[in-house]
Formats: C-alpha cells, structure tokens, sequence
C-alpha cells in the first residue's frame, strides 16, 4: 500500500492505471518537443517515454482518512462505460476495486466521494452496474460535486452524465458546492476553474502540515517549467493558466505538497519558484 501522513490525515493512493497514454504535443500542444528533452533527466522515464515521445500518466483515486472518515478523491474510469470520444476509456475492464479492496477500502466503508471535476477519468467509479441499471457504488457516501460543472456534463458529456452523475443525483446522495466548503477540520475545498467550469482542488492542513489535490490543474510536471502552458483538455485556456500559476504560487509560499490527479512516478511533490517557472524540491514517498 502506498501512503503517507500529514498530521492527523493519511492519504492513500489507488492505481487504476499507469503508462504511455498519448504523443506528447498531442495532450500539451503549446509544449515544444525541445522543452520536454530539456527536462529528459527528471521527467523521463517516470512521465515522459522518450523514444516514442509519449506522455506518460497515471489514473487514479486518492483516499483521504480525517476525522475517522474515508475520503475519496476522484474515481478514475470506471468499467463498461461507453466513451465513443476517448477511445483509450471506452469501455475498458480493470481491476480497480480488487486494488481498493488491498488497499483496506470496502464500497461500504466510503463516506466521502469528491470529483474534482466531471470529466471521464475523474467520476466513472462514481458507480457501478447493479440488475441492469447504474447505482453509487458507495451507498453510504455523500458525492461531493462541483455545482458548476453539472449543466456542463450534462449538455457536452451526456454519457459520462448518464452512467456516473445522474445516477448518485437520483439516489439523493449528492451535494452540489460552490465558491467553498469546509468538511472538516482539516479538509476544505475550494473552487478553481478553467479546466471545467467546476474544477476544483481539496486543500488538507494538519499538525502544521499541508497538501492540495489539485485534479487536472496540472497533468505532468512539464508544466512547472512551462506553467502557462495548458493540457488539450482545459476548457478555458487562459482561466485555466491563471488559476494554475495562483495554485502554484500558493502552494510554493505554505508548504503545500501538490498532489495531480494524474502524476505517474511518485505522484505528488513539493515545488518551488525557480523566477516565472517552478521546479520539484522533492518528490513525496508513497
């Protein structure tokens, strides 16, 4: 199992998926091939695969224990979904609740579901298939769902809308948030759009120690050297840039451990100012 402590919180994470996910200029197309082989020594092989100049990613889930709470953040791909316009999610078969399950984590068990933002990769274990139809797969959960997000799915993800939102919409077993929200002493979260509408980060602060998930504000950690530089997935261009330097920046200046959804490698770091760019002080030891 991989994990950590930060005061009084552990963070787990849960692997769906590692690999070669797509040529690099294709996921950050304002990227040069010269800036990744700039940074070949620390971000190959672990986020970038060189001789086939692949971006190199992660899908996973993150489990937060706080106040005797389990806390999952973002829910990955999910099984059987139909993503006719993401081929390498359509209707894909993992092992992923046999690695909750390792991990200590049972359906059950779950009280807290957030999705950072609602796109594919981020809600499908939102729910599984149960006598034909789609029900939460955590039946004792509240989803935590950003509210500006919602119409969004809806109307440019009606598949995604269909088997992972409205299901847990239905059931009753989900808040839609906005601006911010405290869960609990030690966790808050906070809007931080661009990517989606909605996106969103979990700040975590305990026993003077700090981290923030920060979804697909940041994919690869090409972009600390490049930060105004977005995925081919942001929304929102220059919202996005924006809400990414100001994330950064905050986190440089508190100490916060920066946790993306979708770091292979180590998974999360610590950064710092390097003058307009940043750079990993040290990688964090899951």
């Amino acid at each position: 199992m991989e994990s950590i402590v930060l005061g009084d919180v552990e963070i787990i994470r849960v692997r769906e998926w590692q690999g070669p996910f797509a040529p690099a200029l294709a996921v950050f197309p304002d990227i040069e091939p010269e800036a990744w082989r700039a940074e070949q020594r620390w971000l190959a092989p672990d986020h970038w695969e060189p001789a086939a100049d692949q971006y190199v990613g992660a899908l996973q889930t993150w489990v937060v224990r706080s106040e005797g709470r389990t806390v999952l953040v973002d829910t990955g791909v999910g099984d059987d979904r139909e993503r006719p316009d993401a081929p390498q999610f359509h209707r894909r078969q993992s092992d992923f609740p046999a690695r909750l399950a390792a991990a200590g984590i049972h359906p059950e068990d779950v009280d807290v579901v957030i999705n950072t933002h609602l796109h594919a990769d981020h809600v499908g274990w939102n729910t599984e298939a149960r006598d034909g139809e789609w029900a939460p797969m955590f039946p004792r959960a509240t989803y935590y769902l950003p509210a500006a997000d919602r119409a969004y799915a809806e109307q440019r993800q009606p598949h995604l809308f269909a088997d992972s939102v409205a299901p847990v919409l239905r059931a009753g077993q989900a808040v839609l948030w906005e601006d911010t929200l405290r869960l609990d002493a030690h966790l808050t979260l906070e809007a931080a759009p661009g990517h989606t509408p909605g996106s969103c980060v979990l700040r975590v602060a305990s026993g003077g120690e700090r981290a923030v998930f920060v979804g697909d504000i940041l994919h690869s950690p090409v972009q600390l050297r490049a930060p105004a530089c977005n995925s081919c997935f942001c929304e929102d261009p220059a919202q996005a840039a924006a809400t990414r330097r100001g994330v950064l920046e905050r986190a440089t200046d508190t100490k916060e451990l920066v946790i993306p959804a979708h770091f292979a490698g180590a998974g999360a770091a610590e950064v710092h100012r390097d003058g307009e760019r940043f750079t990993v002080t040290r990688w964090a030891a899951f």
